[in-house]
């Protein structure tokens, strides 16, 4: 009995109808066989396969068919990365401009006249406000700069500046440790504009602990009260502060001076809560 040739088609079953099927494709549905290739991407294609797994092209599809495909999709391509880079560039002016409206950080970290050029004025009013010598500021003067900032954006109504501003001038206080009584209400101050009121009843309640009669003390309590709507304690601190009135002004601290203007305003207001004739 004579053994077939090395060189005669092998026949199989085809993969996809069952038919007998010798050859790459088979002859009674088309489907490829065993070393059958991709006419696009010369691709070896899966026995079966509809489609070739490398590029996708339908089994069957002459090289030129498939390019003619490919060449016809291309503008519809283009036209549509176009489109979403005009839509991409539209929402970024729309997103940026959303924030700058009402998150203005960055724009207030810049010089401000009055504030960064220490209200100095220069001989070239054309250059503009010089940009501040952060190298030459001592760690006070830092903590003094932001506290300034804070607060002046807090009094123009700037709460998502405050925010922003708010946990470096914290942080400019924390490295000043240990706080003496003027830092401890300038970080209560920024506590309480920036909502953090734990952080700034904190700072008050160790100034009284240090100094019960503190003027500066005394003022962040009556305010974190006044927050708080605790009305018996805004009475009962605003009496403490008109009663400790005289004698520590007396005294003449230096952050009594520095805060002169919230003494007073305080002061004020406590006469004014109370009944009391100024």
């Amino acid at each position: 009995m004579a053994s077939p040739s090395p060189d005669s088609p092998t026949s199989n079953a085809c993969p996809s109808c069952g038919a007998v099927a010798s050859g790459r494709y088979c002859a009674n549905c088309g489907a490829p066989l065993a070393g059958a290739t991709c006419a696009s991407c010369a691709a070896e294609l899966s026995p079966g396969a509809k489609f070739c797994h490398r590029c996708g092209t339908t089994v069957g599809a002459s090289a030129s068919a498939s390019r003619e495909t490919r060449t016809n999709a291309l503008p519809w391509i283009v036209a549509a990365l176009a489109f979403l880079a005009l839509f991409a560039m539209a929402a970024g002016r729309g997103f940026n401009a959303t924030r700058g409206s009402t998150v203005d950080g960055s724009q207030n970290a810049l010089p401000q006249a009055g504030l960064d050029d220490r209200g100095m004025p220069t001989n070239d009013q054309s250059s503009g406000i010089r940009a501040p010598d952060i190298s030459s500021l001592s760690p006070q003067e830092r903590a003094d700069r932001l506290y300034n900032r804070v607060m002046l954006l807090a009094t123009e109504g700037k709460i998502d500046s405050v925010q922003f501003f708010a946990p470096m001038a914290l942080t400019a206080y924390q490295m000043l440790s240990p706080l003496n009584a003027d830092q401890r209400y300038d970080m209560g101050r920024i506590g309480e504009v920036a909502g953090a009121l734990p952080l700034a009843k904190a700072q008050a309640d160790s100034i009284l602990r240090e100094n019960p009669n503190h003027l500066l003390g005394l003022i962040l309590e009556a305010r974190l009260a006044t927050l708080a709507g605790d009305t018996a304690q805004l009475h009962s601190y605003e009496r403490r502060l008109i009663a400790a009135q005289k004698g520590e002004l007396a005294r003449k601290r230096d952050e009594y001076v520095r805060h002169q203007d919230d003494i007073t305003n305080g002061l004020q207001q406590a006469r004014k809560s109370l009944g009391l004739k100024s």
